[in-house]
């Protein structure tokens, strides 16, 4: 199905765009993984000239994580200290200070507010009938390999193959990973917090990839602001992971869990120590295989896709983008040059050595404040399980001693 945009705008990377009126809140609401950390980049780093053109970033940070967290009620990731209250109190103070300006507030975990209810809160809060949400949607099989390596990064342990079949094809698709339908059924995540607003003041953003800055184009035009003052931010840090890579972090997961090591030391020694210095030293080069998605499950994402789009084409709310892009079929230049499903992926020697690097660094910043007392038994005489899980406490609580 067809689905033109509402009113008589046209695709934002193609004409004007009506402004949002001065004094808006406007509110980026994610999902995960359509132009989010690119765009929260861009905004913070252009926020001083945004003042000098009306437009406040009341966040101190990037990306104010931990206070939309607390607001939504999640815990964040794994082994994390849980965000409080007074994180999202804090944002709400800066909010507040802005007085009568437009400003703008982006996270996609406002995504993953659980309910009606939630998102009333958080509205009223943030200004009530001053917010206007913004929703970015991407295809659904853009968006899936990214979110599985992303639940790795968190602890995950099944393969891409078997993920993509609990998501797509067993009932009541909610394992292992709950929040992934919660955020990425689009078409529902924009009918809970239309209710709340109301459709007029919501406006659904399709991100076409083959316009790296269109979407920069686009908070630009809503906001008032010159055209090309945002602009992108390298982030090493939040490039997505090989296969190779991804699949050696699986592994080591596996490892982590049959140990039972605490969950605070994945988060200090593997997703901050080890993934994260690998992500900022090793650039994947073109012999390296990224994540690939079949073709059943393009296919079944794009009947998915078209599913939404028909159903927030109908919503009343702003849609600016191709609706069509969320049903596209196509087999990628990734997919296509994809190796054979029995090739085995292999990482670079330097990536696993800049990951093994990252951890021993990130252990090595704890300082040693005592040495425990000696055991009775010695290494030869305890099993290698049991050395890990003593190993994984004694860096933790090094690790505490901070």
């Amino acid at each position: 199905m067809e689905t033109d945009c509402t009113r008589d705008e046209i695709p934002a990377n193609a004409g004007v765009i009506t402004p949002l009126p001065t004094g808006t809140r406007l509110l980026h609401i994610g999902p995960h993984k359509t132009g989010t950390t690119s765009i929260q980049g861009a905004l913070f780093e252009a926020k001083d000239e945004m003042a000098r053109h009306g437009v406040a970033w009341p966040a101190t940070t990037r990306h104010p994580m931990e206070a939309v967290l607390a607001a939504c009620a999640r815990t964040g990731m794994m082994g994390d200290t849980p965000p409080t209250e007074r994180h999202w109190e804090r944002l709400l103070e800066q909010v507040r200070a802005t007085g009568r300006r437009t400003s703008v507030i982006s996270s996609e975990f406002f995504a993953d507010a659980p309910d009606g209810e939630a998102i009333e809160r958080i509205v009223e809060q943030l200004g009530g009938e001053r917010v206007h949400v913004l929703v970015t949607l991407r295809p659904l099989a853009r968006i899936m390999p990214s979110q599985w390596q992303q639940y790795v990064q968190n602890g995950l342990r099944m393969g891409y193959d078997d993920w993509l079949r609990h998501m797509l094809k067993k009932p009541p698709y909610d394992k292992p990973n709950p929040s992934f339908w919660h955020r990425h059924r689009h078409d529902r995540l924009v009918e809970r917090w239309a209710r709340v607003v109301g459709p007029e003041r919501v406006t659904v953003v399709v991100v076409d990839d083959r316009d790296r800055e269109g979407l920069m184009r686009t908070f630009e035009a809503l906001l008032r602001l010159p055209a090309h003052l945002l602009r992108p931010v390298p982030d090493a840090a939040n490039r997505s992971l090989t296969l190779a890579e991804t699949e050696m972090l699986r592994n080591l997961n596996k490892e982590f869990r049959a140990n039972e090591l605490p969950e605070e030391l994945y988060s200090q020694l593997v997703r901050n120590g080890a993934v994260m210095h690998m992500k900022n030293t090793c650039i994947p080069g073109p012999g390296d295989v990224k994540i690939s998605t079949p073709q059943w499950a393009v296919e079944a994402a794009a009947a998915i896709g078209a599913e939404i789009a028909e159903r927030i084409g109908g919503s009343g709310v702003r849609i600016l983008g191709d609706m069509r892009l969320l049903s596209a079929v196509q087999l990628s230049a990734t997919q296509k040059s994809a190796p054979p499903a029995t090739a085995e992926p292999r990482i670079a020697p330097e990536a696993a050595a800049q990951a093994l690097y990252g951890a021993l660094a990130a252990a090595a910043a704890a300082p040693v404040r005592h040495t425990a007392a000696a055991k009775s038994r010695t290494v030869h005489q305890t099993s290698s399980k049991e050395l890990v899980r003593v190993l994984g406490h004694r860096c933790l609580k090094r690790l505490r001693l901070r």
